[in-house]
């Protein structure tokens, strides 16, 4: 099975992580399946509703499959969930084969995206602006072009503005980079000029670096050596969050404020 995106906490603690759980063989027991299911349906639901109010066809979904408190983050993973003919959502977003170095694109429903033992029953989205999802919907629709910016080098800290190698949510937003300029972004280091140009800031998470030795030695998906030198050995480490592309869309006018939903809060806005 794959492992999500910017699993950090879990990898630093205990090696390779799997979309919010450690790599050990396990079955998700009922309660798990059932919570996650219902999360599912709720989110269905919400979108269903805010398609019918606004006309929404994609949105920028999250999940919390991790406690990433102690690095200032909220939500670990976010892909592109988008509306079908037939009226079903899916996801569409990078994953990373557990144990592995290496990541895939992925297309899922509601319920799969959400199937794990997740630190929070929570979901979050953003709904971008009308010409960014009509050019997402037509990436979306195109597997090649879905696949245009992916880059299978996988790790969980990859560098915002390098591309040597690509973790999930950095696939997310150099994709929308591909979609907002076609002519003009076709790899990845265009895309990443195009997040620049547009005011985009990574988060800078503070990683020490018995922590930073630890996570190398011990988790295939994780790596810091594309991080410039000077923040490196200074342990900042720049690299693309939910929350940080939340913000950011938000400011340079590409979507409205997050909504999130959790089985344990109800509906509001994002943080």
């Amino acid at each position: 099975m794959a492992a999500a995106g910017f699993a950090l906490a879990a990898a630093l603690a205990a090696g390779t992580a799997h979309a919010g759980r450690s790599c050990e063989a396990r079955r998700p027991t009922p309660q798990v399946i059932e919570r996650g299911m219902q999360l599912a349906e709720r989110t269905a639901r919400a979108l269903d509703a805010e398609h019918r109010r606004s006309g929404a066809q994609v949105v920028l979904l999250a999940r919390a499959g991790q406690d990433l408190s102690k690095y200032g983050v909220h939500y670990s993973h976010m892909g592109w969930a988008y509306r079908t003919p037939e009226g079903h959502w899916r996801v569409a977003h990078k994953l990373n084969a557990c144990g592995t170095a290496e990541g895939h694109v992925h297309r899922q429903g509601l319920g799969q995206f959400f199937l794990d033992d997740l630190w929070r029953h929570e979901a979050a989205w953003l709904v971008p602006s009308p010409e960014a999802q009509a050019r997402l919907a037509a990436v979306l629709a195109d597997r090649p072009r879905t696949l245009a910016m992916h880059q299978p080098t996988y790790s969980m800290v990859g560098y915002a503005w390098g591309t040597r190698y690509q973790q999930s949510n950095q696939w997310a937003l150099e994709t929308l980079a591909a979609a907002m300029e076609p002519a003009a972004v076709r790899t990845r280091g265009e895309a990443q000029a195009w997040l620049r140009s547009r005011g985009y800031e990574p988060a800078v998470l503070r990683v020490g670096p018995l922590t930073r030795l630890g996570a190398r030695a011990t988790a295939a998906n994780v790596a810091f050596d594309d991080h410039p030198d000077r923040d490196r050995y200074a342990g900042r480490i720049a690299t693309v969050t939910v929350d940080s592309a939340f913000g950011w869309m938000g400011r340079a006018g590409l979507g409205a404020a997050p909504v999130m939903l959790s089985l344990d809060g109800g509906r509001g806005s994002g943080p």
